[in-house]
């Protein structure tokens, strides 16, 4: 499979979000405006880089009784790097997604991929499909966060394009699940067509 095919493949065919509904908690949990959905994506992109690389690299060398473990362990070492590397960085950012840069260690996305794609691939191709996956849940998250936050404050990255308040719903959960819905069925139906 050429590496274009596996960056589209992630991006769309197997979007985390809008096809294969994998990570709904930071989907639905940190998307209340476009920037915190970006922020997620690309850290969560990092994480998937990284372990995908590392993954594909030493998993002839894993025993298969503790396979799970030990990607367990190789994720979690980027999450720490990555949560050391924002706190100096990008510390607003960082404070905003609180928990949920911790939990990327037992995200399925990231998870899955190292199972199903990075202990069976070379390094080239578990790199090129973490950035298509990464790509893929990094869109999807912007795009929710971005009409979340168009809905319920009338701005977009922080910048107000309209006097007035907007509706409150967007911004409190249920309207992660309202945004969500729709973008699911818009997507699906461009997918569709596209097919």
């Amino acid at each position: 499979m050429s590496k274009l095919a596996l960056i589209s493949r992630g991006i769309i065919k197997e979007n985390p979000v809008f096809v294969l509904l994998l990570g709904m908690c930071p989907t639905l949990g940190t998307t209340t405006s476009a920037i915190n959905g970006m922020g997620m994506g690309i850290a969560t992109t990092f994480v998937l880089i990284m372990s995908n690389v590392a993954i594909s690299s030493i998993s002839g060398m894993i025993p298969n009784k503790v396979r799970i473990p030990s990607y367990i362990v190789v994720i979690a070492s980027f999450v720490t790097i990555l949560q050391l590397i924002m706190q100096a960085y990008t510390p607003g950012l960082y404070e905003t997604l609180g928990l949920f840069i911790p939990l990327i260690v037992v995200n399925c996305i990231v998870l899955g991929r190292a199972e199903a794609f990075a202990s069976k691939n070379g390094v080239i191709d578990s790199a090129v499909d973490g950035v298509g996956i990464g790509i893929g849940f990094t869109l999807s998250l912007t795009v929710l966060g971005a009409v979340r936050e168009l809905l319920g404050s009338a701005s977009i990255f922080g910048m107000k394009l309209i006097n007035s308040d907007g509706m409150l719903v967007f911004v409190l959960a249920p309207g992660a699940f309202i945004a969500l819905g729709y973008l699911l069925v818009i997507f699906n139906k461009l997918k569709s067509r596209t097919s």
